[in-house]
């Protein structure tokens, strides 16, 4: 990761094709769910890339969180900003702002929170639920493919085994809820 992060502070364009790459799919997707389209995404991106190596630039920068969930932050809060108002567009000086980039930390700080209880969560469930959720939401694997991997006979009995998963990951974060 560190010569990622190094490639991206030298602009190198393989750095920030391995980031489109990796993290692309998932930005278009919340995009498109959320009001847009593959054209809005892929200018969200253009944007975010420039937020990075800005932020890149600076002496004091310290990234807390993986590059991905960083850039998914950016993302995240350049749309919402986006959408607030959609006649609105950030001009350099506005992506700069402190209270932009205030706002882009605390959304890495929810993100890091979010992924943090998820795999505390995943630890307690079943040892084939975690790999199961795993390949299905992180690996991104389609229902599909975790039916061939699982040996499921049919697409349905997968479905059902998600669901079950699913199921024991709020029961965990029910009982961890009432705990707290």
């Amino acid at each position: 990761m560190d010569n990622l992060i190094n490639d991206l502070k030298t602009e190198n364009n393989f750095a920030f094709g391995k980031l489109y790459q990796d993290n692309f799919g998932k930005i278009s997707n919340f995009v498109q769910n959320n009001s847009g389209n593959k054209t809005d995404a892929e200018d969200l991106f253009q944007d975010a890339m420039m937020v990075l190596v800005e932020k890149l630039r600076q002496d004091n920068f310290l990234l807390t969180a993986s590059i991905n969930t960083y850039v998914y932050a950016i993302c995240k809060n350049l749309w919402l900003k986006k959408l607030r108002d959609r006649n609105f567009e950030l001009s350099v000086d506005e992506m700069q702002s402190y209270d932009f980039l205030e706002s882009i930390n605390d959304s890495i700080e929810d993100e890091k929170t979010y992924l943090e209880k998820l795999k505390g969560y995943l630890v307690k469930i079943s040892d084939h639920c975690n790999r199961l959720i795993q390949d299905m939401f992180f690996k991104e694997k389609t229902i599909d493919q975790i039916q061939k991997d699982y040996g499921y006979s049919t697409r349905h009995n997968a479905q059902n085994q998600k669901y079950k998963c699913v199921e024991q990951i709020r029961r965990v974060k029910e009982k961890d809820e009432k705990i707290n």
